[in-house]
C-alpha cells in the first residue's frame, strides 16, 4: 500500500473547492493519499485538500505531498505554533499543550480548529476509503449547520458518560465517532476543554479516546448530522462496504484495510 501510493494518479485540490482537513504526517500520509484519491474519483464536487503537520513533515514530504496533490494547502509546524501562541497561549492552556505532546489525536482539535477564518471545518481520518459519493457529507459542506459525524459501531468514549455529563452539564449523545467530523470553531469553548481533559485523566485515567470524548462533549448540544451508519461504515467486514458509501477501518478492519481494500 505504502509503494502503491506513490504512483497513484494526480489528486487535484482545487482551491475553490470545499475545504477538507487531513491531520497527517510521514507515518500517515499514504492513507491520506488513498482516502483523498478514493473520494475524487468517485465524486465530481470540487475538493480543496489542507494537511496540516502532525510534527514530521520535512522538505521531501512537503516535495512528495505537493507532487502528488496539485494545489494541496500543507498548514506547517511552524505556522500552528503562531496559531497556538495566539489562541492557546501556553499560560492559559498548560493541559492541552501536555498532551499535544504526548497524545498527537488531540492535535485533530487544537491545531486544526485555531488556524483560519472560516468557522466550519470537516477533518477526516486518513484511515478511510469512499466508494461512492457521500452526498449527506457534500451537502454540509455546502451549507454547514451545527455539527456532522460518523455514528460507531460501539460506544468508544473511554471514559464514564457520568463523569463526561457531569462536567458538560448536558446528556451525551450515544455513539459518536469522529473519523469525519465537521464542526463549527467558533463554538469551542477552549477553557472547558482544557478543564474536561485535566479532569477526566485526573479522574478515569488516559485514554487513546480522549480526543473522541472531547469531541462528543463540544458538540453534545449542538444540532448533529449524523452520517447514515448502514453507508457511512465503522469497522466494516468482508468487503460490504464497497456497495456503500465509506468505511473507516478500525480496529479488527485494519487487516482487510492494509490487505485488500484499497486495490
Amino acid at each position: 500500500m505504502m509503494k502503491a501510493s506513490k504512483v497513484l494518479p494526480p489528486i487535484i485540490s482545487d482551491g475553490e473547492g470545499h475545504k477538507i482537513y487531513f491531520l497527517t504526517g510521514k507515518n500517515y500520509l499514504y492513507q491520506t493519499l488513498f482516502c483523498a484519491y478514493s473520494l475524487i474519483k468517485i465524486s465530481k464536487t470540487p475538493f480543496q485538500f489542507i494537511l496540516i503537520d502532525d510534527g514530521t513533515f520535512d522538505q521531501k514530504l512537503s516535495t512528495q505531498a505537493n507532487k502528488q496533490m496539485p494545489g494541496v494547502k500543507i498548514i506547517t509546524t511552524k505556522e500552528i505554533e503562531n496559531n497556538l501562541e495566539l489562541k492557546l497561549p501556553i499560560a492559559n492552556f498548560p493541559y492541552l499543550h501536555y498532551k499535544r505532546k504526548v497524545y498527537p489525536h488531540i492535535k485533530k482539535l487544537t491545531d486544526i480548529h485555531t488556524i483560519g477564518n472560516e468557522p466550519h471545518k470537516l477533518v477526516l481520518d486518513s484511515d478511510m476509503l469512499f466508494w461512492n459519493d457521500p452526498a449527506e457529507m457534500i451537502n454540509w459542506l455546502k451549507s454547514p449547520i451545527g455539527s456532522l459525524h460518523m455514528a460507531d459501531c460501539e460506544e468508544s468514549y473511554g471514559y464514564s458518560i457520568k463523569l463526561m455529563e457531569s462536567l458538560c452539564q448536558t446528556k451525551i449523545p450515544e455513539l459518536i465517532n469522529v473519523g469525519a467530523i465537521g464542526l463549527n470553531s467558533a463554538t469551542i469553548n477552549w477553557i472547558d476543554v482544557e478543564h474536561w481533559a485535566k479532569t477526566l485523566e485526573e479522574k478515569e485515567g488516559a485514554s487513546y479516546f480522549l480526543e473522541q470524548a472531547l469531541s462528543a462533549m463540544i458538540i453534545a448540544n449542538q444540532l448533529r448530522t449524523i452520517l447514515a451508519p448502514q453507508d457511512y461504515i465503522v469497522n466494516p467486514k468482508n468487503g460490504k462496504e464497497r456497495k456503500k458509501v465509506l468505511g473507516h477501518y478500525v480496529d479488527l478492519s485494519k487487516k482487510e484495510y492494509f490487505q485488500t481494500a484499497w486495490l
